[in-house]
């Protein structure tokens, strides 16, 4: 197949499009503050808000893996949309008004006030992890799908990808996020609309086909993995910086709740047309198609599913609008997860560790070297990893087993204590270890009630690793203070500061 010119040109449009809209919203911070492109000086409006809260998780990994589980599992394994939606809808009605009235800069902020910087740089370690292979994984996937519909070498189209999504965000910081994410998401919603009825409707698909299999069916065996995965999805989806950016720069709590609440049912709205693309694949007769791979398509191979379908089911000019849907979503996801892990370099380790008095151009600088140094680091990921999907829900795992018990447990329980949360930390993290990993090759130490040697662990391990951290936290804080209070310990060895308020200089202001 020759190289698919008008595809190239359309994405280069594209492409073009998205900078000079950064460009131009970069000009709102031309005053490159700190404040001002971290949380976009706290001046974001509803409508702003709500698109770029829902960019951050409809991304190349959502569209792409939901038309893939649809294809290969069936309608019930699809559990991201339910479990993002009311992630979003937990978030906002609970975390995210509390985040937003204390005036934080970033999610870390309330770990170093009430920890220390020494435990609340800790707590970043899993959130490093999940940004750069979740940077990873999107570009990977629209390096597959570039691929597959425009015949071009899969490493440029990530390097293209991410220097186009490095470039905006260094120029405005959130604001340049925030307004490409609006139109990236308009982009997203038109292009697979667009594609979705010539995929159903394509002549090869027939839906006798998967009559009996679009349900899927979970193997009583399972059902503990199923709810696992639902945590790591539901629970693991709350605590990200990359949320909590959104709804700390929004005007007002209120804002900040609403805009989360309308996101939760957009995130499962731009869902179904992926689910459909999904459907489309898994009844269609490749035969009838000009495909030429594997027939049936091998289930390692079904995270290919929607370019291939955007490819070999529907007209070229359609293809490209989906192209350019995937492309958006791609980039949308992307930016935010690099600018969300240099910001918490800069404030929460650069800052706090070793430039206490920075001046704001100082810190300035400090985010734009750390975006560029994200992004390559995500973009050198994805060129050279083979399993960085995997890496990605590995890094989701640990958010969900260690840092939202621990997000939790600051956010809401005044007892909590830095003493308490090393220990459930270390706790969780144990009890993750030997419980296996595959992506990993880290052999399960403990065999769970149901394991099995072909399917792995089927207890929901990783739930009760995290239940054992929240309540190892709460309890272990309660003995500390206890105990130093009663001087079983001597206050002299409080070096958490246990009996104190820990308020290092993080200049947070309320900002109700």
């Amino acid at each position: 197949m020759a190289v698919n010119i008008p595809g190239i040109i359309a994405v280069i449009i594209f492409y073009i499009l998205i900078i000079a809209i950064g460009i131009w919203a970069g000009r709102k911070g031309a005053n490159s503050t700190t404040e001002e492109l971290l949380v976009a000086n706290r001046g974001m409006g509803l409508i702003v808000s709500f698109f770029t809260m829902t960019a951050t998780l409809v991304g190349g990994a959502y569209i792409n893996g939901t038309a893939e589980i649809l294809a290969s599992s069936g309608v019930v394994w699809a559990q991201a949309p339910v479990a993002y939606c009311l992630a979003f809808l937990i978030g906002g009605v609970i975390y995210g008004p509390k985040m937003r009235r204390a005036g934080y800069i970033t999610m870390y902020d309330p770990f170093q006030i009430k920890f220390g910087n020494r435990v609340g740089a800790l707590m970043c370690i899993p959130q490093f992890m999940g940004d750069l292979f979740w940077t990873a994984a999107i570009l990977a996937a629209l390096g597959s799908t570039i691929a597959i519909i425009l015949d071009i070498d899969q490493t440029i189209a990530v390097i293209i990808s991410a220097c186009v999504a490095i470039f905006y965000t260094v120029l405005g910081g959130l604001w340049s996020v925030a307004y490409t994410d609006v139109v990236q998401l308009i982009c997203i919603a038109i292009g697979l609309i667009i594609a979705v009825p010539f995929a159903l409707n394509h002549e090869s698909v027939d839906f006798s086909r998967i009559s009996d299999s679009w349900q899927g069916t979970i193997p009583t065996n399972q059902i503990g993995y199923f709810i696992d995965i639902y945590g790591v999805l539901l629970l693991g989806g709350i605590p990200w910086q990359v949320y909590y950016q959104r709804i700390l720069a929004c005007k007002t709590p209120e804002r900040a709740r609403l805009a989360s609440l309308v996101a939760s049912v957009a995130t499962f709205c731009f869902a179904i047309p992926a689910a459909c693309m999904g459907v489309a694949g898994a009844s269609a007769d490749w035969n009838q198609t000009s495909y030429t791979g594997e027939i049936p398509i091998p289930k390692e191979k079904m995270s290919y599913i929607l370019p291939l379908v955007l490819q070999y089911l529907c007209p070229l000019p359609v293809s490209l609008i989906g192209l350019g849907a995937v492309s958006a979503a791609v980039m949308s996801s992307a930016d935010s997860s690099i600018l969300s892990t240099s910001s918490v370099f800069a404030k929460n380790i650069y800052q706090q560790f070793f430039r206490p008095k920075a001046s704001d151009r100082e810190m300035v600088w400090v985010l734009r070297i750390g975006i560029i140094v994200a992004g390559a680091l995500a973009t050198s990921i994805a060129i050279g990893a083979k399993s960085v999907y995997g890496l990605y829900v590995l890094c989701s795992d640990l958010m969900y087993v260690i840092l939202f018990p621990q997000f939790t447990c600051v956010l809401f329980f005044d007892v909590s204590n830095a003493y308490g949360s090393l220990i459930g930390y270390t706790i969780s993290v144990i009890l993750r270890v030997i419980g296996g990993e595959a992506v990993v090759k880290i052999p399960p130490l403990i065999h769970y009630p149901f394991y099995t040697e072909e399917a792995g662990q089927n207890f929901p391990f990783r739930t009760l690793a995290m239940l054992c951290s929240l309540i190892s936290t709460v309890l272990f804080s309660w003995l500390f203070e206890i105990m130093f209070k009663k001087e079983i310990i001597p206050k002299r060895f409080d070096v958490f500061g246990c009996t104190i308020v820990n308020m290092p200089n993080l200049h947070i202001r309320d900002a109700s």
